[in-house]
């Protein structure tokens, strides 16, 4: 299993990265609004699934280790496959996918590409104990310091999508659980290159 992957990023698409690591090309697969912030050139870091199959083998990453975690227990319901989980991921944070779950709330999840009525109530059925835990997750110092400082972005006149792409740039390249949410909103406007 390889567990995690650093490197520089060569290129990327709108669910992909290629990252450079000791002049090998690894091709990783993200969600799209991880791919979205992520800068060729730039540094990155990511939490990895590997899945093996017949004729593949496919590289799932993720900036941070809860959402890999909820990847896996995602793949873990009947009828989900790694292409599903990546979509479901693809909408939103792991936090608020859990939430959705623990609530029952079917509206939300059957929003998600590739899941539809049927999906989000084998989703409910299957994790909903399990899936507290994860939802429990977004009351964490990280999450709040992540939404404190896209509200910030916001405030500055940013689109919740461009804010939640410079975050999203920031935390991928660089450690952020150490840095307070006034030290992260720097560090994004650089990356918008408005400082």
């Amino acid at each position: 299993m390889i567990s995690s992957i650093a490197g520089i990023v060569k290129s990327s698409t709108s669910n992909a990265v290629v990252v450079d690591v000791g002049g090998i090309g690894v091709l990783i697969q993200v969600p799209n609004r991880i791919a979205a912030g992520i800068q060729i050139g730039s540094s990155a870091s990511f939490h990895t699934y590997l899945v093996v199959r017949e004729d593949a083998l496919t590289l799932f990453g993720f900036v941070d280790q809860t959402d890999r975690d909820f990847f896996e227990l995602l793949l873990s319901v009947t009828g989900i496959g790694p292409k599903v989980a990546q979509s479901i991921l693809s909408g939103s944070d792991s936090a608020s996918i859990a939430s959705a779950i623990s609530t029952g709330n079917l509206k939300v999840l059957e929003s998600f590409p590739g899941l539809g009525k049927k999906g989000a109530q084998r989703l409910v059925l299957e994790l909903k104990d399990k899936a507290s835990q994860f939802a429990n997750a977004g009351t964490s110092s990280n999450f709040s310091t992540r939404n404190q400082v896209e509200n910030a972005l916001q405030g500055l006149g940013y689109s919740a999508k461009d804010a939640a792409s410079m975050v999203s740039q920031v935390a991928s390249s660089t450690k952020v659980e150490n840095l307070t949410s006034a030290e992260i909103l720097k560090l994004a406007l650089k990356v918008s290159g408005k400082n």
